[in-house]
């Protein structure tokens, strides 16, 4: 099973928290890795985002069915994207639009030892896979890209 964590791209500041959109910068943001995404995403691949604005604003540049999901809100523990995501053994592969700590938090908690947390820097996706063997606590990384890592011809 592939798992992506794609933390929303930069984000206004402002309050309500949930409220907050993004910016001209996040949505180029956003435009330039679901472009880059859509190229490389398994068929079939299920989409959820935090219900927050700029989760929202994010996923939608993929132009492809999102499910909203509050337990993948701004305060989500690692544990509920691991379940919502059906991880190891999820039937097909699953991005996660959400945020800072918990996608960092998620992979840690998948990738290395206890407490261990990933930096995930705005606009970026995690891309991991569960190994033959599925564990829970268990992946591959298979890249991280960040949008100034993406080809801007």
């Amino acid at each position: 099973m592939d798992l992506l964590l794609w933390r929303h791209a930069d984000a206004a500041d402002g309050r309500p928290d949930l409220a907050r959109a993004l910016t001209k910068r996040g949505h180029e943001q956003a435009r330039a890795m679901a472009q880059w995404l859509k190229k490389r995403l398994p068929e079939g691949t299920r989409v959820l985002a935090s219900p927050a604005r700029r989760a929202q604003e994010t996923a939608a540049a993929l132009g492809m069915p999102i499910e909203t999901l509050d337990e993948l809100s701004t305060d989500a523990a690692p544990s509920a994207l691991i379940a919502a995501a059906g991880w190891p053994n999820g039937e097909r592969a699953v991005l996660i639009v959400g945020h800072q700590p918990t996608l960092g938090e998620t992979a840690g908690v998948l990738l290395g030892p206890k407490g261990y947390q990933l930096s995930v820097h705005k606009g970026a996706v995690i891309w991991l896979r569960s190994p033959r063997r599925a564990v829970r606590d268990s992946a591959k990384l298979v890249l991280v890209m960040e949008p100034e890592m993406l080809d801007k011809s």
